[in-house]
Parts: structure tokens; C-alpha cells; sequence
């Protein structure tokens, strides 16, 4: 008997090569007498779609599953909407690299059946929890898997801030902007700017300055309880913003706080049981490449 006798679909929209994912995953799941509810947006993409169709919040409400097929995009903001539910989640990978949505479309029957049949491994990726605050008053905010940006808002123009952690002043700053990433999100535009890859069980953020006008400011991990706050500079001329996993944004300005902690709750992440994240890395950021051709271990 399948631990997962309720599986929802939640697919990206646009693209044809979805188009069949979605189709073939329906097959599949149909064959194994799961019941199937998919998300309304979805619907559209399975003509004459016979299933109960849902609100994706209501998803996790009564899912023992959720499948998405998309990216890593996708993924994100899955998490967002419905990691305070705890139903665990799988991702088909039709998008670029595919950390975090590892299933490639010709594994789908494969993999799935294997998760279905109780092969998997679960690992709780934490969030991120964002809030802006104005004169004493919240503003807005978000979560985010990945990271929470502060940014100048501006092409070629750099801001000024101060980082506090846990009440404690650490630096003021004139750069580009401050990258605030969870492990997971260490391997998004964290590395891009020079912070380190994180092991995604660690329980710490790091900190990632983007071209700050030092020598010798670097990425710095703190422990996942820490409290961050960012305090926008007064004389700060940009439109500066803040943007969480590249996907929801807020304009800031001059005196806003940005507070950042861990988030309450943590998705809930399936993957096969021969999964590594080793090999993830070595794959998708070609750590096996090597001029002159490939090492030859003899």
C-alpha cells in the first residue's frame, strides 16, 4: 500500500514539453490508483480533465503528495504557499539546472513509482521570514527558500546600508546590496556572488555582500536563530528593493528595516533514494570538467 494515496499536480504554464510531463504523470498515477487532485491552473493544461480541481493552498490541506512539474522556480514558490502545511513535496525537472526539482522527464514513471512504493528520502529545507518595517510599522514582507536580496534597484548603482545581527551592529556598507541566503539557497545567486556552497542539512544563513566598495568584506555564515536586520541608508539616492527568491518584490527607502529570521515552518523535500547532493553539484555546475579532458584513475 502506497503512504501516498492523494497526490496533488501542480505544473508551470507555457511550455509544451509541460504539456507532457503533466500528461505522462497523469497516466502514470491513474495506473496506480492514486486519487489525483489538481490545481486549477493545471487543469487547463489536461483537456477534458476529470479530476477534483483545487486552489493550490487548499492543496495542502488534503494532499498526501504534491508533485510539481516546472523548475526551480516552480518549486519556490510551491514553498512559499505551502510549507506551513507540512505535505511533502516532489519535483520533475522541465527548467535549467534542477536542485531542488531533481526528476528528469524520462525517470518520471521510474522515480515516482519508487516514491510511491515508499523509496525516498525526506530532507526540511527552512525559509526564510522577510519583513519590511517603516516608522515602527510593518509594511510587507514574504518568505523565501532561497534568499532574501536587498538590492539597489538601479543598474551600476551602489546603496548604503547597516547589518545588524541579533541586536549587535556588525558593518555599514556601500555595495551593490547584501544577499541573505538559507543552505538551499546557496547554490542560487548567493554563489554567483562569491558565497560559499552550503550542505543543505546545515542549520545557518550566510550573508553575501554584492561588490561592496571594500577589499575586504566577506560572505559570513551565522546560525540559522540569528536575527537579522538591515537598516537602509539615509543618504542612499537609488530606488533600493528587496526580493524574495527573485519572485516577490518590495520598494524600500531611506530608514526602512529589513528583518530577516528562519521561518516558522520547513518544506518537507522528496527525493529518490539514490539521490546525492554531491552529485547534483558535480553535475550541474560541471565540477567534473577539467581542461585537457576528463582524469583518467589508473
Amino acid at each position: 500500500m502506497t503512504p501516498f494515496n492523494t497526490v496533488g499536480l501542480i505544473a508551470r504554464q507555457g511550455n509544451r514539453s509541460i504539456v507532457e510531463s503533466v500528461a505522462i504523470l497523469e497516466h502514470f498515477l491513474k495506473q496506480r490508483r492514486v486519487s489525483i487532485v489538481v490545481e486549477k491552473s493545471t487543469a487547463a493544461l489536461l483537456p477534458k480533465c476529470a479530476h477534483r480541481i483545487e486552489d493550490r493552498k487548499v492543496l495542502g490541506g488534503i494532499c498526501d503528495l504534491l508533485i510539481v512539474v516546472g523548475g526551480d522556480g516552480s518549486l519556490l514558490g510551491v514553498a512559499r504557499d505551502l510549507a506551513g502545511s507540512q505535505v511533502p513535496v516532489i519535483g520533475v525537472n522541465r527548467g535549467g539546472l534542477g536542485f531542488l526539482a531533481d526528476i528528469a522527464p524520462n525517470q518520471i514513471e521510474a522515480k515516482i513509482g519508487a516514491v510511491l512504493d515508499g523509496e525516498y528520502t525526506v530532507e526540511h529545507r527552512f525559509l526564510l521570514d522577510a519583513t519590511v518595517v517603516r516608522g515602527g510599522r510593518r509594511i510587507g514582507g514574504s518568505s523565501a527558500l532561497n534568499d532574501v536580496v536587498v538590492h539597489a534597484g538601479t543598474m551600476s548603482r551602489m546603496m548604503e546600508f547597516a547589518l545588524h545581527i541579533d541586536e549587535k551592529f556588525v558593518y555599514d556598507q556601500r555595495s551593490d546590496g547584501l544577499i541573505v541566503a538559507t543552505p538551499t539557497g546557496s547554490t542560487a545567486y548567493a554563489l554567483s556572488a562569491g558565497g560559499p556552497i552550503m550542505h543543505p542539512s546545515l542549520d545557518a544563513i550566510v550573508v553575501v555582500p554584492m561588490f561592496p566598495h571594500t577589499l575586504t568584506s566577506r560572505p559570513l555564515v551565522v546560525p540559522s536563530a540569528s536575527r537579522i536586520k538591515v537598516v537602509i541608508g539615509p543618504t542612499t539616492s537609488t530606488n533600493p528593493q528587496i526580493s524574495c527568491d527573485s519572485q516577490v518584490d518590495f520598494g524600500v527607502q531611506p530608514g526602512d528595516e529589513i528583518r530577516i529570521q528562519k521561518y516558522g515552518h520547513a518544506l518537507r523535500l522528496l527525493y529518490s533514494r539514490e539521490h546525492s547532493f554531491y552529485e547534483a553539484c558535480r553535475s550541474k555546475l560541471d565540477w567534473a570538467s577539467r581542461l585537457g579532458g576528463p582524469v583518467r584513475m589508473e
